[in-house]
């Protein structure tokens, strides 16, 4: 098996979306002169010739990309990508693993400004600044991305498991429903009713993190759902995108706020992607949380 998602740096990532924002505005200059290409050019960019839904802000959600199950359908997930990627390159990875009991639903998230790019425009589940200690979460973005997540599992089986997980990005919107889950509501106060039975974090950060245990310790039935649900980190300690003691920090929040089955996978040497062997250890914990059959 072969599974390896490889990240640039933040340098390397700032100058890519430099040079799309020149290209994009002399695309938008080129479109006031005809009318026709303005259409598509807007329509493109803003993801309306996708099926999707709007955020709160009015985020038009992009498309939406499914593995079916080679076998028995016992489980879904919803994998989440990482900033700037679509849930195209998600699917095409997820299908050469050898879970065939399992669905994935590989959604991509809006388009919008990303102040970590300086505002400019790429694919992302919320706005996010720089990777600090005193970073500020985006909680109205946190919750349009959560609900979104949630609907997309509200449809599946009652005898079908589900779970979240991601990369980068698509990890910390995978933690932050986990919280939802354990709390039983959004950020906002609305109601959480997914009942997840998994979660896997690959590279990312907790959202969050400060007042979590706080909000658990204070209702007995979120620190039960907390205990209740598996958790899986795994994180590079060479990363340079998320560094590695945020996964560290990640994992011990969740451990310390009441989430008792949560298992960190340090990688020595490992930067921002994925290699194969840290995917061969998720596989076989995927498939002993969920009772998987058949997955060798």
């Amino acid at each position: 098996m072969s599974y390896s998602h490889q990240s640039m740096g933040s340098g390397q990532f700032l100058l890519l979306f430099t040079l799309y924002y020149v290209i994009f505005n002399a695309l938008l200059l080129y479109a006031s002169h005809n009318s026709v290409f303005e259409i598509t050019i807007l329509q493109y960019v803003s993801g309306k010739i996708f099926v999707g839904s709007r955020s709160a802000r009015g985020y038009e959600f992009g498309r939406t990309y499914v593995v079916r199950p080679k076998g028995k359908h016992q489980a879904t997930i919803v994998w989440l990508h990482g900033l700037g990627d679509n849930g195209s390159s998600s699917s095409q990875l997820l299908e050469s693993l050898p879970l065939p009991n399992i669905k994935w639903i590989c959604p991509t998230a809006p388009s919008r400004p990303v102040s970590l790019l300086g505002g400019f425009p790429c694919t992302a589940w919320f706005d996010v600044g720089e990777i600090s200690e005193d970073l500020q979460d985006d909680i109205e973005g946190l919750d349009a991305s959560a609900a979104h997540i949630a609907n997309l599992l509200s449809t599946e089986p009652t005898d079908v498991k589900v779970g979240i997980g991601g990369f980068s990005m698509g990890a910390a919107i995978a933690l932050y429903s986990t919280t939802c889950y354990a709390l039983g509501r959004y950020g906002t106060g609305h109601p959480y009713t997914i009942n997840l039975r998994a979660t896997v974090g690959l590279s990312g950060w907790l959202p969050g993190w400060r007042s979590l245990r706080s909000k658990i310790e204070s209702s007995n039935e979120a620190a039960r759902r907390a205990a209740s649900v598996p958790v899986i980190l795994a994180h590079g300690t060479s990363d340079d995108v998320v560094p590695y003691r945020f996964g560290e920090k990640s994992a011990h929040s969740l451990a310390m706020s009441g989430f008792r089955q949560v298992v960190f996978k340090p990688y020595e040497g490992l930067g921002h992607y994925t290699v194969p062997k840290e995917m061969d250890e998720v596989v076989q914990w995927l498939a002993s949380r969920l009772g998987l059959e058949g997955w060798r």
